[in-house]
């Protein structure tokens, strides 16, 4: 009897570790709850919502192939090693499979795992499934981890030009076990449900992620490099949810791209090209997040970045988290997030930027509120895009770089659609007051909207002067 313990691939179809176990034998799934470290790891109660609705769906395509899906709880990560012991000796399993996962807390989990199977006699294996190279695999001529992405980027291309990652096979149908399937929980304690409003967004199962990914690679695509950044617009391909929980996976993604542009991944369509640049910028992340375990441990992975001098300012960083900030393309964004679980890509960067660079408020504030809140949480994308805006991160915005929230929403929300459909009070100013109601006389029509929490400019001014008094900066200067 072979086991595939599903973590982060909750899916049929080219899912590494459940066709090999598949290839080897008679197979069983089992799913591990662990609501302890999910709450210790800030997992967003629409995300553990999101996996449960997606193990409701596998459990029914895996049971047309008569692989039972069984559900079993280590409340944290230590109870692993015994509870899936103790389920490989009660069904006689030969050997348990994975798909890698990433992270010091996840590889810890791994190993303990694998330590206390072998010592009883099982296989652990372990494969390659949420990413194109296997970490470590791409490295600098000195043998060392990227820091850079275009300089990763580079070399990635350079491999997908010898060989495109091939998708593995669905497993045949197997023999039936006498082995019934659990019931999937509705829910799991700690973890409130979101209102059907939100979970309608985000539909569960295989073919709803196939019909997105097709839909854009489709006809979406074309337009991406062009109207992503527009967040009115429906420019991007709303799968990183999908992509989060494994629900589709890199390989499916990065083979529509190739076919709706020809093969190519360097030239041709400019919108399929940046998308693959994109997966190629999360490939970057978990990567960052083996080579340097740091910024899984809360760390800035600029270690110098450690000794600035963050402001502890609760009532601003409240005003930020409930989309009080008086600053509507902020507040709007914040509103989408809380409502949707979900916030778009540049809006992330400018809510981020203002957060850690106008409100001088620590990056980690951010990027904890985002995991508790995001559908498609994602510790290697969430710390580097927050690490990235915060200039802590690798590859990271130059620190006096800073988003003016008033010309970006300008720029990407001309007609202020985006907005007022988020906050319906603004709905009366026309196009130009809409992006700074404070600048409207007397504030007429947007009484119950308010002032802005910060001066963008003293604010720029007083960021730049904590980024320059950093130790190193004055050393450097």
């Amino acid at each position: 009897m072979q086991l595939i313990w599903l973590r982060s691939d909750l899916r049929l179809l080219d899912n590494t570790a459940l066709s090999a176990a598949a290839a080897r034998g008679p197979c069983v799934a089992v799913y591990v709850l662990s609501p302890q470290q999910w709450l210790e790891h800030d997992d967003a109660p629409c995300k553990v919502d999101f996996w449960l609705r997606n193990l409701s769906e596998l459990s029914r395509a895996l049971g047309e192939l008569n692989i039972p899906l069984l559900i079993r709880e280590a409340s944290r990560w230590d109870d692993a090693p015994k509870v899936l012991l103790d389920l490989c000796q009660q069904l006689k399993v030969e050997a348990v499979h994975v798909n890698e996962e990433y992270g010091i807390n996840e590889s810890r989990r791994d190993e303990q795992v694998g330590e206390a199977l072998t010592a009883e006699g099982i296989g652990f294996y372990s494969y390659l499934d949420q990413l194109f190279f296997k970490p470590g695999s791409v490295l600098t001529k000195t043998g060392t981890y990227f820091q850079v992405f275009s300089q990763f980027r580079k070399v990635c291309y350079e491999r997908l030009h010898r060989s495109i990652p091939a998708m593995v096979v669905k497993p045949a149908a197997q023999d039936s076990l006498d082995i019934a399937s659990d019931k999937i929980p509705a829910s799991v304690e700690g973890f409130e449900t979101p209102g059907e409003q939100l979970r309608a967004l985000w539909p569960a199962g295989e073919a709803q992620a196939r019909l997105r990914l097709d839909a854009f690679a489709d006809a979406q695509i074309d337009y991406y490099k062009n109207e992503r950044d527009f967040p009115a617009k429906p420019g991007t391909s709303q799968l990183s949810a999908y992509l989060a929980a494994g629900v589709v996976s890199p390989r499916q993604c990065l083979h529509a791209a190739l076919q709706s542009n020809q093969g190519e991944f360097e030239s041709g369509n400019v919108g399929a090209v940046t998308w693959i640049n994109e997966l190629l910028w999360r490939e970057f992340y978990k990567h960052i997040l083996v080579g340097y375990p740091r910024v899984s441990r809360h760390r800035a992975f600029r270690p110098e970045t450690e000794a600035l001098a963050w402001r502890d300012a609760p009532d601003e960083l409240l005003a930020w988290q409930q989309a009080r900030t008086g600053l509507p393309i902020i507040d709007a964004a914040m509103r989408q997030l809380l409502e949707t679980g979900w916030m778009h890509n540049r809006l992330r960067m400018v809510v981020a930027m203002f957060l850690t660079k106008n409100l001088l408020i620590d990056w980690r504030e951010g990027e904890r509120f985002f995991m508790r809140h995001l559908i498609d949480g994602d510790l290697a994308a969430n710390n580097g895009g927050w690490q990235w805006s915060s200039s802590t991160g690798t590859d990271s915005a130059p620190y006096f770089r800073i988003f003016n929230p008033l010309s970006q929403s300008e720029k990407f929300d001309a007609e202020g659609v985006f907005i007022k459909h988020w906050l319906p009070e603004l709905a009366g100013l026309d196009k130009k007051q809409v992006h700074n109601p404070a600048d409207v006389g007397g504030l007429f029509g947007v009484a119950d909207y308010p002032s802005p929490i910060v001066n963008l400019s003293t604010s720029r001014q007083r960021a730049l002067a904590a980024f320059k008094n950093l130790p190193s900066r004055q050393a450097q200067d």
